[in-house]
């Protein structure tokens, strides 16, 4: 199974999201790895009420794993429908590469 893969599975069990979209954004980094930084969309009534470092915490607590082993980037873009529909239906891009390896 990809990391993709496993990410989305996870996501969708732990928060049944209106909205989900994972990017892998690894090309636009340096380094050999493939699948090593990630960019996620996530739209779901779970985080009504919950401010934004709760609902990263509740992400990155999931996905510990993950995190530990084989992600080395996570951008999170976290939005309650509501949020979603005032942003309608966008979220920003990820900034450029500030830095690491260049392989």
């Amino acid at each position: 199974m990809t990391i993709e893969n496993t990410l989305r599975e996870k996501l969708q069990a732990e928060f049944s999201p209106h909205f989900l979209e994972i990017e892998n954004e690894s090309h636009n980094h340096g380094g050999s790895s493939t699948t090593s930084h990630f960019r996620v969309v996530i739209v779901t009534d779970a985080f009504e009420g919950v401010r934004l470092i709760g609902r990263h915490r509740k992400i990155n607590t999931l996905l510990a794993h993950e995190l530990a082993n084989e992600i080395h980037a996570l951008a999170l873009h976290t939005f309650t429908p509501k949020e979603w529909e005032e942003k309608e239906q966008k979220a920003a891009l990820s900034p450029a590469c500030a830095g690491g390896s260049k392989a």
